[in-house]
Order: C-alpha cells, then structure tokens, then sequence
C-alpha cells in the first residue's frame, strides 16, 4: 500500500484515469500492495487496486512503468528492479516504511549506492505512474516518491584490468572449441570497443563494414537511442571472422547462444548471458568480481595508457560531453603514478 498522511485521499468512487484504466477502494480490483498485520491504522484506505481481478501484480506494475520509459537500456533495468522489490515485499505492504525498510536491506546486503537508487528509482516510477493513470493521489504518490536514496561520497572509480590482467583474460576461453571461438571474439570486443553489453547484445553482422580503410561496428544504437561507430581492431575482426565461420553465420545477430550439442541457436545471446561469461572467465583466472562494463572501462583505460587522445576516447565511448569522459577514466587522479609517490622519509 503507498501510504502518506491522511486518513483517505483516494475517491470511494471509481474514477477514470487519464490511461483509460479505473481506480477504486474496495472495488472489484485487487490489492497491488499488500496489507501489513500492524499498520498505521491511518493508511489502510491507501490502497493501490488493479482494476481486474486475477491480473498479476508485479506484471501489472511492469506494464504500467514499462510503456511510461523510452529508453530500452532503463526500461530492462527498472523492470528487474520491479521483480526483486516484489518479490522482497512479498507478504508486506507497499508503504513509505516498507520502501525505507528495503532500502536498509540492501544497503545491508552490500548493495553499491548507485544499484539501490536504481531500484529506488524504479518504485518511484512505479508510484508516479500510479498516480498520474488515477490509481493514486498526489499525496500518497509522493509518500513514496519522497523515500531517501543512499549517498555516495566521494567519487567511484571502478574496477578496470591492467594490461597483463586483460592479456590473461582474452587468452583464457578454449581456442578449439567452437564456445571459446565465440567467447574470444566476444571478450575481445568489449575489451577493445568499449561496447556496452546491450549493444554487445543487439550487434548484427551487417553492423561490420568498411571505413576509411579498416573495419567498423558502423551506425549501431547506444545508450539513450543514440547512433554511434566504433573502430575494429584487425586481430578481433580476425577473431570475429573464425567464430562466423566456424558457426555458419552470414547475417544476424553476432554472438549467439551455443548449445551443450555443439549447435549454434539463431537468437542473439542477451544480456545477462554476457554478464555470465564475463564473471565465469574472471573466476576462472582468479581475478574476482568482473562486469562488462569493467572491460568497457578497461578499453578507456588502455588506450589513454597508450598515448590515445581524450577526445578520441570520448567518441570510442559515446560520450556527448568530454568532462564525462575525463570523470570516467579518472584523469584527475592517477594512481599508477601517484604524487605521493615521491613522499618518501628515510
């Protein structure tokens, strides 16, 4: 239940939302959120309705937040977050309190901050949505709305592979197994392109085309549905080209799922597939915790090592403002050649 500070702010009488859908207390909707068994006696006529009984809750919150976000990258991301609070909220109600209440959770599980204001930004989404479809009044809406995030004090840096750690990495997958022609192509993507795992995932072949005299992934959709190229280094299209051919591929997606018989599936891997591989080959050469977008980091990180220009690491990482970029690579602060290197008192 989405809970504020009054005794009923929602109308008895059904009324007609401006997303064609109606509202009620007590009506022959069913309760969204659930009902605690000691509650701010306050906030029991706060209740979020579904309007048609025996429609699933979580997938009716995700419909109602999915078709309010454009971006497909936030939308996957908010309606995972969806699935997990529902599924933490199970035999609690949806109140201000509970939404704090799993907040501390996940800051008790070792959630970073920037993955519990995700998922707090998701049932915020969830609780506006509600109220401007009619399903809840302001107040209540903003009850939920107003929850705190977490902070984040100083700035994160990440986590990216040294030269040697990204050498090992790529030299990991089985070179004689149609799997690891795949998983080296794939690694060396990311660690080379700077692709995010979402573009990694929706990268078709007819993507690949000459520029200028060498290879490019050309014209393919990033973040925020923005059209974007990236340069190919020759040895990952070499790479690339081994996985095609051995995997029969022409057209379509690049990267695809390979079964336990050895045959290649037609849909494109997604992208919890990808951040799977990634984990089990850094696992498998002791280098702990590792994410796609650590070795899209890594690719910033090698190249400005190696004499790259700014800029053009912005354009390799999509950025639109070159201060993002600096941010991202840390360039105000250099750890490998500290200053407080040269502190030394003996």
């Amino acid at each position: 239940m989405m809970t504020g500070k009054m005794s009923s702010p929602i109308r008895s009488n059904p009324i007609r939302s401006n997303c064609g859908r109606r509202a009620a207390v007590g009506g022959k909707g069913i309760h969204l959120f659930r009902e605690e068994e000691e509650e701010d006696p306050l906030a029991t006529d706060l209740v979020l309705v579904v309007p048609e009984a025996g429609v699933d809750r979580i997938e009716w919150a995700k419909q109602l937040v999915g078709n309010a976000v454009r971006s497909p990258h936030t939308r996957q991301a908010y309606l995972y977050a969806l699935e997990q609070f529902f599924v933490w909220a199970e035999g609690r109600a949806i109140s201000r309190e509970s939404v704090q209440g799993y907040v501390t959770w996940l800051g008790e599980m070792k959630f970073s901050p920037s993955t519990i204001n995700q998922r707090l930004a998701a049932i915020r989404k969830l609780a506006t949505e509600a109220q401007r479809c009619g399903y809840v009044d302001r107040e209540t809406a903003q009850a939920i709305v107003t929850v705190a995030g977490v902070s984040q004090k100083g700035r994160r840096l990440g986590r990216w592979l040294a030269w040697e750690e990204a050498r090992t990495l790529l030299q990991a997958p089985n070179p004689h197994s149609i799997r690891g022609m795949r998983d080296r192509a794939l690694l060396g993507v990311l660690v080379t392109c700077a692709l995010r795992r979402g573009e990694l995932s929706r990268m078709n072949c007819e993507h690949l085309a000459m520029r200028d005299g060498r290879w490019v992934f050309l014209d393919f959709l990033g973040k925020g549905n923005k059209t974007r190229s990236a340069a190919v280094p020759l040895w990952v299209k070499q790479e690339i080209d081994g996985w095609l051919d051995v995997a029969g591929i022409e057209k379509g997606p690049i990267f695809r799922r390979v079964l336990a018989n050895g045959r290649v599936g037609k849909d494109a891997l997604t992208e919890r597939a990808v951040w799977q591989l990634v984990r089990e080959y850094a696992a498998q050469i002791g280098i702990g915790e590792l994410a796609p977008h650590d070795l899209r980091r890594t690719a910033a990180k090698l190249c400005r090592a190696k004499g790259g220009e700014l800029e053009q690491i912005q354009f390799l990482l999509g950025h639109e403002s070159i201060l993002t970029t600096e941010r991202y690579l840390g360039s105000e602060q250099d750890l490998k050649n500290a200053v407080n290197d040269a502190l030394v008192f003996e």
